[in-house]
């Protein structure tokens, strides 16, 4: 590794951005040396809180700082402009989940990251999970055969406060969508981790107990994978207090694996912390059923140890720090990213034509989430 430690910024000084900072700080070869945001006066409140500098251009930043790595976590339409100037500019750049709302969004940000060289990456701390970690290890190992039926469950639950925290919550225009592109994101790139790429999409949304926004709530889709095997997504927003997220895999031998990342109310950045342990809740592999007990326990004595909330974030920014230095591909890639908005952006697609969406690789396609004034279908 370098003796000089990558020299980071932060673009968007958003509430999850202090998560972001905080795991730079407790990521050894990393330094925290700048923000940008759209308002000086907001990113000079944050960089008084860590002793760096404030800017309200990215170009700038990046070329007076010498910034290697950008974190942008910034709202999701949002992510596009200041993550291309980013690169342009020299950076690599590490972007919140989702990469983008739009996949033209995220063709933009990947061809500014080839034409420059340089790495982009998504956010998706729950694949550094030790939980997560052992799924994809038992899958490359064969120990299940070959993944046939990935399915997801998510229930939890956003109040209006919530939506009310900030303007950009519950819009189309300046969230992207609702549970799809906000909570879900985490869960769908595990499944696709397992499963691999998908290659047809039925689904629908709705909303059902939130009238206040203008997004789904809900969503449901049945997938079938490039693989041949099939997948069943069930998020919601709309149990109350929040109940669990998981993705289990079932393989083609009959054993069948799973994580709970998600347990109890789902951690909201700003507002509350991750309480329960991430843990496998499902392992059936012939002669390895004792140990899901062991696995437990293990993991919540470690969860014990930690700062949940932040610890995994400092794993993915430490994965980032070496993918630069060794020249490596990062654990979660820009095209992972991209992967998760097809998905959710077929759903969409599907819930808007009542027909089966396929995914097909190259320059996005039609579709996504219904525009201005449309509604649902």
């Amino acid at each position: 590794m370098p003796n000089n430690p990558l020299r980071i910024a932060i673009i968007g000084p958003s509430k999850v951005a202090h998560l972001h900072a905080k795991g730079v700080l407790q990521t050894p070869g990393t330094q925290l040396v700048a923000v940008y945001g759209r308002t000086l006066t907001k990113a000079q409140d944050f960089a008084n809180q860590y002793n760096i500098r404030a800017y309200d251009n990215v170009t700038e930043m990046v070329t007076q700082e010498g910034i290697d790595l950008c974190l942008v976590t910034t709202t999701h339409p949002a992510h596009r402009e200041p993550t291309v100037a980013a690169l342009d500019a020299g950076s690599h750049v590490l972007v919140e989940k989702p990469l983008a709302s739009s996949l033209d969004d995220c063709d933009a940000m990947l061809e500014a990251a080839r034409r420059n060289g340089l790495h982009i990456g998504t956010i998706s701390q729950r694949r550094f999970y030790a939980p997560s970690m052992r799924i994809r290890e038992a899958i490359d190992a064969g120990k299940i055969g070959k993944p046939a039926l990935g399915v997801v469950q998510m229930y939890g639950w956003r109040d209006e406060a919530y939506y009310k925290s900030d303007a950009w919550r519950g819009t189309w225009k300046d969230e992207g969508g609702g549970v799809l592109v906000n909570q879900s994101p985490h869960q769908l790139d595990l499944l696709l981790w397992y499963m691999g790429e998908v290659e047809s999409v039925f689904g629908v949304w709705d909303n059902l107990n939130h009238p206040y926004i203008e997004v789904d709530d809900t969503a449901l889709a049945i997938v079938r994978f490039k693989n041949g095997g099939l997948g069943n997504i069930i998020v919601s927003n709309s149990q109350k207090p929040g109940l669990y997220g998981k993705v289990h895999i079932h393989g083609t031998s009959g054993a069948s694996i799973g994580v709970q990342p998600d347990g109890g109310a789902l951690f909201i950045a700003g507002r509350s912390s991750v309480t329960e342990p991430p843990v496998n809740d499902l392992w059936t592999i012939p002669g390895e059923e004792h140990k899901l007990a062991e696995f437990i326990a293990e993991d919540k004595a470690f969860f014990n140890t930690i700062d949940a909330t932040v610890y995994y974030f400092g794993l993915q920014i430490a994965d980032f720090r070496d993918a630069i230095n060794e020249n490596r591909p990062p654990m979660v890639t820009g095209e992972d990213g991209r992967n998760v908005v097809a998905l959710f952006q077929a759903i969409y697609e599907s819930n808007r034509t009542g027909g089966v969406v396929s995914l097909t690789p190259g320059p996005s396609r039609n579709g996504g989430p219904p525009r201005t004034g449309e509604g649902r279908e």
